[in-house]
């Protein structure tokens, strides 16, 4: 999937209506090659959460251009841009609630290992292997088309643009920005993720949860050490390391209702140094998902006391760091059939498919604990593309056609009586 190109439908051409099609105007030309350039720019550009800077000053830019106002968060990367308040500086000052569209802007820390791409990445292990340049272009699509359709007055409501850093970053950089004030006067709020599952000019959409909840977590074991002629005398810390690493999955996940999908998975153990010598000091890393709200609410609980029941059985003692990521992402039904009607007006209904739960996390979610809102993903595959692919990987690309739709939903979105 290199270099791919946005297609355009005889019902998208600029001043032109067809059934399903009611958006004002569609999306001209100029301004879809202008967006294929800009996520190209950004995709061969890519920073690492909170170092966004070059991302922030290309947005804040373009928005500027437009005759907008966008703010660039007080964490120094990140901004925020309204549309349609009624102020000067765009900020709201009360009046009818918000709606905000939502994009990361963050990239990876792994090599871009696309071939013959001739907007592959230019920074050495970086890479937007995650769709974020995609989300990024979107929602500045979004702004300019309801930034020109505010200047017509045909903006309906006003709109947050809200432009977050360090999205891959645990726990995200969703709460940073909610601390600088970015969730003030906004009523509802939405968002896309790409999904190369999903066909190009398509959306997937799920009432409820639609991510997983994602915590990180750490163990440490300790014991006096001694000789392995004379486990007895000791804490064979080695049995007590495998045992926390077999046992407290299975513990865990019998003390929580299965639906929940309470899941701990280590990446990491490691202890000792020699073959004759039991040692004092292990660790354990991993990470704790689980697909239910409440669920997610009690896992700390669960796993401390699963660690330390292990830990006591084989005289060890544990220090357990549990480290809060994400919750799932919980779309609301409401802000969901929001966007359901969005799309079937603008790309008919059979544009729209049913979604699984992801065992991903996203801290969009942080967002909704605050206000109501959903994400969407939205479809990046070519339609004649069979092959399996997969987010976080070095070869990912999209069908850029994507970006239209996702303009186009946004829009639609911001259009409608919410």
């Amino acid at each position: 999937m290199n270099q791919l190109t946005s297609r355009e439908s005889e019902a998208d051409q600029p001043g032109e209506s067809a059934p399903g099609n009611a958006l004002p105007g569609g999306l001209p030309e100029a301004l879809r090659a202008e967006l294929v350039a800009f996520r190209r720019d950004l995709h061969m550009h890519p920073e690492l959460g909170n170092q966004e800077f070059r991302t922030t000053a290309v947005l804040k830019t373009r928005l500027e251009k437009a005759g907008l106002s966008p703010r660039v968060l007080g964490i120094g990367t990140g901004l925020v841009c309204d549309i349609g308040t009624g102020t000067e500086t765009g900020e709201w000052e009360g009046g009818r609630g918000m709606l905000a569209l939502r994009a990361d802007i963050d990239a990876l820390p792994i090599p871009d290992t696309k071939a013959g791409c001739a907007y592959r990445s230019t920074v050495p292990d970086r890479a937007h292997a995650c769709g974020h340049d995609v989300h990024t272009t979107v929602v500045l699509g979004a702004g300019l088309v309801l930034a020109e359709l505010h200047r017509r007055g045909e903006l309906p409501h006003p709109v947050r643009l809200i432009f977050q850093p360090a999205e891959e970053v645990l726990p995200g950089g969703a709460s940073d920005v909610i601390e600088c004030g970015a969730l003030e006067g906004v009523r509802t709020i939405v968002g896309v993720h790409c999904d190369p599952k999903v066909d190009a000019g398509r959306i997937g959409l799920r009432y409820g949860p639609i991510t997983s909840a994602c915590d990180r977590l750490e163990v440490t074991l300790d014991g006096p050490g001694g000789h392995t002629a004379r486990p007895h005398l000791t804490t064979d810390l080695v049995i007590a390391a495998a045992k926390v690493a077999a046992d407290v999955p299975a513990l865990v996940a019998r003390r929580a209702d299965a639906r929940s999908g309470l899941s701990v998975t280590w990446g990491r153990l490691e202890t000792g140094h020699t073959c004759n010598v039991i040692p004092q000091h292990a660790e354990l890393s991993g990470t704790v998902r689980c697909l239910d709200l409440d669920t997610w609410r009690e896992a700390p609980d669960l796993v401390h006391g699963a660690v330390q029941e292990i830990a006591d059985l084989y005289r060890a003692k544990p220090v357990v760091n549990y480290v809060r990521g994400v919750p799932p992402v919980v779309n609301d039904p409401a802000v969901t059939d929001l966007l359901r009607s969005a799309m079937a007006t603008r790309r008919g209904a059979d544009s729209i498919e049913d979604t699984q739960q992801s065992l991903g996390g996203e801290d969009f979610s942080w967002y909704l604990e605050h206000v109501p809102g959903a994400m969407a993903r939205l479809g990046v595959k070519p339609p004649e593309d069979r092959t399996s692919r997969d987010l976080h990987q070095g070869d990912f690309d999209v069908d850029e056609e994507a970006i239209t739709v996702g303009v186009e939903l946004f829009t639609a979105t911001a259009l409608m009586d919410i």
